[in-house]
């Protein structure tokens, strides 16, 4: 990992490694797996992480070519902005920038800002650990022919609405990165691109 990485979070990943043994995944997958365990301290998360064929890819060359990074929530946004200012210098936002005030009757303030913020920046990478709705607001707009985003790292936590979220997630067939069941969250998702911020940043520098 040399000196890209501290020495706690390297002596960190080698025991996470040792902990859970073989796994189905490798490369940069497994990088990613890695810092989801060392964000949440749990290792039976690797039975609910989901990457579909090609989109770590994806992310990967979406980050090294300049694509923005939206959140769903500030607090994700400033768990990304280290990494992507180490890196890419990549621009990050959360989409409650561009939300209104107030929620709308029937709706949530992510959800809107998400519709906005799509159309500010088509093709970015975007995060959601928080909001199904705003999940659910992205998939509508892709369906209805908005141009779909680099990737999707779908992880909202929780119990009212996130299970249905995944599943639609599921068969956009977006590329995605899902942790499917009831677990997520800001500091998982942004987990999750800093793997990959970190992987295209060394294989640019290889």
């Amino acid at each position: 990992m040399g000196d890209f990485d501290h020495p706690i979070f390297t002596e960190s990943v080698r025991r996470i490694r040792g902990w859970l043994g073989p796994t189905r995944l490798e490369g940069v997958e497994q990088e990613l797996l890695e810092r989801l365990v060392h964000s949440s301290g749990d290792l039976t998360i690797a039975g609910d992480l989901v990457c579909s064929p090609g989109a770590c890819a994806a992310g990967m060359a979406a980050l090294a070519g300049g694509s923005t990074i939206l959140t769903d929530t500030a607090m994700a946004a400033a768990a990304v902005a280290p990494m992507a200012r180490r890196t890419f210098a990549t621009p990050v936002h959360a989409v409650l920038a561009w939300a209104p005030e107030r929620a709308p009757a029937g709706g949530t303030r992510s959800a809107e800002g998400m519709e906005r913020a799509l159309a500010a920046h088509p093709g970015a990478v975007v995060l959601v650990g928080s909001a199904p709705t705003a999940l659910d607001r992205l998939l509508e707009l892709v369906a209805a022919g908005a141009v779909p985003p680099a990737l999707v790292i779908g992880m909202p936590v929780g119990f009212v609405g996130v299970a249905e979220s995944k599943r639609r997630l599921e068969a956009s067939g977006l590329p995605q990165i899902r942790l499917d069941g009831s677990r997520g969250g800001a500091g998982l998702v942004a987990a999750a691109v800093n793997a990959l911020l970190r992987r295209a940043w060394l294989d640019q520098a290889a």
